[in-house]
């Protein structure tokens, strides 16, 4: 049987709303975890931002959505899952927003570093756990 995308997402991806700035966007995107900011406007997906997507010149408190893109950065959830991982390891993206045809956010497709697969939202919980572990339950 065929995974499809829906059944790998992560269902519960950070997002920033559409009026982030460039400079919220790149300190967002400092985190080593985060490769792809996903710029919504209610449940609506309005763009993404990669680092490589915010040029050196960019005014910081400009609109970081001027630079984004949904082009190539979207999947429906009944894709196979399996043939778009095999792409991603392929072209180096990591990250692609899965989205329904009115381009609500539906989860985020997270390929591993390793690409044997994908992130869950155990992993992602379980990440989450380790870093307050290591604040000393502070966050």
């Amino acid at each position: 049987m065929t995974a499809l995308v829906r059944d790998q997402m992560i269902t519960l991806p950070k997002t920033l709303p559409v009026r982030v700035s460039v400079d919220e966007a790149r300190s967002a995107l400092a985190d080593g975890h985060v490769h792809l900011l996903l710029l919504t406007e209610g449940r609506t997906l309005r763009g993404t931002l990669t680092r490589a997507d915010l040029p050196p010149g960019a005014p910081e408190e400009g609109p970081a959505l001027w630079w984004s893109t949904l082009s190539g950065r979207t999947v429906g959830p009944d894709a196979d899952a399996a043939r778009l991982r095999d792409e991603l390891a392929g072209t180096g993206l990591r990250r692609l927003a899965v989205v329904d045809a009115e381009h609500t956010l539906l989860g985020l497709l997270c390929l591993k570093r390793s690409g044997s697969g994908f992130c869950s939202d155990t992993d992602v919980a379980a990440r989450a756990a380790a870093a307050t572990t290591n604040l000393g339950g502070r966050r």
